[in-house]
């Protein structure tokens, strides 16, 4: 035996394979034959109406979904001949050795789309018996915690969605698919599914970009395309001690040249002190992204509030990075959102001419629209400042004035809004924010919720490839990792060069 061919049966006739196939189906048809009959039987003998149809279709998909059960019970249980001199005496995985047991036991708990099967399998016992046992054909069928690759599509897809809870999942789970299990394996699923497909996450991302700024480039307008990021944190209550902490979601779109918005691919990190996790994905996104990138540079946007680890990103990462192949510095410009600007213009509204004033909503009105003007920033703070001093104020009040006048004061240079317009550059952070209520509260936010940090870090990993268009692909890659080159029997190289340490 020098290869996993023993498992499957690719090595036989293809006659040989069909009369396995018509066998398995025969033998599953004869199972849901007689109730399909009488169930029509039963339909065909009642006047029609609607209540009728309801309960015949309902009774109809469950018989379905017990054929399509046997269906998979039967072919995954042929995969595995019953000899066990058929199969490799010892295999070799993860540095160590296994050999074959002599009777093949039962997994009565294997979930499918249609159902919980039963899958007989033949184990390996350690040599040194130290590991546990290991089945290479749930191995080979990719079964994770004991889910098929289909069911656990669906229920990394579920968890991931927008309102969903452990609750709602096993529920939808049972009704839809006959399977029973428990929190403690779903959460198993969710961790498992997490970690293999964080490894594609960006690669995927990095694709579904680089496609935008494809048809960015071909597209009509006049303006060259734009590349925008944003970060931003939300609050997220912590588990052990129900504190709220800071999480961080970022964004990077793609506008074409008439200023649509093409794609945008989501980021998500648990709260972490000082986020350097998020500034290292998001860092790591963008540099692949140009490393792989031949075409002319888009625009370059970087749209956030004036947070303290917003800016820090922009002041010690962006405006020092390095194109990757040609080592230029990329030219990145920075904009301090428009709607955090704007709320600094209604603060000072209030200060001069009171709280909801037909004074404070007239001058603010007209102020936010020379915001938009060039000069824009300079027109407010001449304004503002001519305003405050023909006037008194408590040190309180003038506290306020002040703090909110220096915000726009030290920021002018990236309150450039007309020429950001004329560039097709947006002027505000509205999908970066909007992100946040995407990724956390529609789903980590939801009533009663309290989260680790690994679990939080679980599902936001799920969420983001969800949101970002690219969970197929990533699925996907996924899975043909799970193809694992180390199994092999005893004696065969591996088909993968073994690195030799230093």
């Amino acid at each position: 035996m020098d290869d996993l061919t023993a498992w499957g049966l690719p090595t036989t006739t293809a006659r040989h394979r069909e009369r396995v196939a018509e066998r398995i189906v025969e033998e599953a048809w004869q199972c849901v034959r007689g109730p399909v009959i009488a169930l029509v039987a039963a339909f065909l003998g009642e006047s029609p109406s609607p209540s009728v149809v309801l309960r015949f279709e309902q009774a109809l998909v469950g018989l379905v979904r017990e054929l399509g059960r046997l269906l998979m019970q039967g072919v995954l249980n042929a995969l595995e001949p019953e000899r066990s001199e058929a199969l490799p005496r010892d295999l070799w995985f993860e540095c160590g050795g296994y050999r074959r047991r002599a009777e093949r036991t039962r997994n009565a708990h294997v979930a499918t789309l249609f159902g919980t099967i039963a899958l007989w399998r033949r184990g390996y016992r350690s040599w040194e018996r130290t590991d546990k046992s290991i089945f290479p054909l749930e191995m080979l069928l990719g079964l994770t915690a004991g889910v098929t690759p289909g069911l656990a599509d669906w229920l990394g897809r579920r968890m991931a969605a927008a309102g969903a809870s452990q609750a709602s999942v096993l529920e939808a789970l049972r009704v839809e698919h006959g399977v029973s299990l428990g929190v403690k394996r779903l959460r198993q699923l969710s961790e498992e599914l997490s970690r293999g497909m964080s490894e594609f996450r960006q690669v995927n991302q990095v694709e579904a970009l680089l496609e935008a700024l494809k048809t960015a480039g071909q597209s009509r307008g006049g303006r060259k395309p734009v590349l925008a990021v944003g970060r931003d944190g939300i609050t997220l209550r912590e588990h052990r001690h129900s504190l709220y902490e800071v999480a961080t979601a970022a964004t990077v779109s793609v506008y074409d040249r008439s200023g649509k918005r093409l794609t945008t691919v989501y980021l998500a990190h648990p709260p972490e002190l000082g986020q350097a996790t998020m500034s290292r994905m998001l860092t790591g996104l963008l540099t692949e992204l140009f490393r792989r990138w031949s075409g002319p540079l888009p625009q370059l946007a970087y749209v956030a509030d004036s947070g303290g680890n917003e800016s820090n990103y922009f002041d010690e990462t962006l405006r020092r990075m390095p194109h990757p192949r040609t080592g230029d510095r990329l030219d990145w410009q920075r904009v301090v959102d428009y709607y955090h600007a704007a709320e600094r213009v209604w603060t000072m509204a209030g200060l001069l001419f009171g709280k909801d004033t037909r004074e404070a909503t007239g001058w603010a009105v007209r102020m936010l629209k020379n915001l938009k003007k060039v000069a824009g920033p300079s027109r407010v703070l001449h304004s503002a400042a001519s305003h405050f001093h023909r006037q008194k104020f408590k040190a309180g009040a003038a506290k306020d004035f002040r703090r909110a006048y220096r915000y726009l004061q030290r920021r002018t240079r990236y309150m450039r809004y007309e020429e950001y317009a004329r560039r097709h550059i947006p002027l505000g952070s509205g999908v970066t924010e909007a992100a946040c209520k995407t990724i956390f509260s529609q789903r980590l936010k939801l009533s009663g919720m309290r989260w680790s940090r690994e679990g939080a870090a679980a599902i936001l990993n799920l969420r983001v490839t969800l949101l970002s268009g690219t969970w197929q692909p990533t699925f996907n890659a996924y899975l043909n990792a799970k193809q694992n080159n180390q199994l092999r029997p005893y004696g065969l190289k591996p088909q993968i060069p073994m690195q030799i340490a230093a």
